[in-house]
């Protein structure tokens, strides 16, 4: 029983892995569009969720000894990876349950740096999410939930406070696409790595008593829920700043 139980999990997972690596593979590659690549996805969680107490009872069973080399040594990597996935899958599910359902953060939540190189279409049936910002939608959630999101305070020039930033953005290996330190300005596009979607920050420095003031902004092309990410990427690019 315990070997049969084993062979069905495995299989579970092997099913779960090849979704979840061709909803991944075929969004990036620009064989899929996004929703279809989300249900992929879902259709991948469910399995390697599905197949972990499968293989947990396979392995209990046979206490850990499924009889075949070949079979034990794959119901331990699928253990291991169904597993995994499993819970990083839950913990993502948790951040959008816990975080608010916003994709536009600015440390400047009255007047946001804005955005001036244009962005690339969004063909995705999600829609685009626009590069204007969404005060009413977002300033009171985003107040609430991240309170540490603040400008930053350096001492430094306008033109050494940009050249930190690109400094920085490169270290974070995001693209930058726009520097102009007479403005006071650097724009950069990032891209997640699971699923390759983009995002955009953009930098506003302004001169300040003794130093300047920099303000940050980070939002998703996708107009979806973005599970912290944007806030997360503020936080490292301002910490980043200070360390330099």
């Amino acid at each position: 029983m315990s070997v049969l139980l084993a062979k069905i999990g495995v299989t579970a997972c092997a099913i779960g892995a090849f979704l979840g690596v061709a909803a991944i593979g075929g969004y990036r590659l620009e064989l899929l569009p996004l929703f279809p690549a989300i249900g992929t996805y879902a259709a991948s969680m469910v399995a390697l969720a599905a197949a972990t107490p499968v293989i947990l009872v396979a392995m209990i069973g046979s206490r850990g000894r499924l009889g075949g080399w070949g079979l034990n040594a794959a119901g331990w990597i699928a253990l291991v990876l169904c597993v995994g996935i499993t819970l990083n899958n839950l913990l993502w599910f948790r951040q959008v349950q816990v975080l608010p359902a916003i994709n536009d953060v600015s440390t400047d939540l009255e007047n946001p740096p804005a955005f001036k190189t244009e962005r690339p279409p969004q063909a995705d049936p999600a829609g685009p999410s626009p590069p204007r910002y969404a005060a009413e939608a977002a300033a009171f959630r985003q107040r609430a939930a991240y309170p540490e999101i603040e400008p930053l305070f350096l001492e430094a020039s306008v033109a050494e406070a940009v050249a930190r930033a690109e400094r920085a953005a490169t270290g974070l290996g995001w693209e930058v696409v726009a520097r102009s330190p007479g403005e006071g300005r650097l724009e950069a596009v990032y891209t997640t790595p699971w699923f390759g979607l983009k995002g955009d920050v953009v930098v506003r420095v302004r001169p300040a008593d003794r130093g300047v003031i920099v303000d940050v902004r980070s939002k998703s092309r996708i107009d979806m829920a973005d599970a912290g990410t944007n806030a997360r990427r503020i936080r490292r690019l301002l910490a980043a700043l200070r360390s330099q």
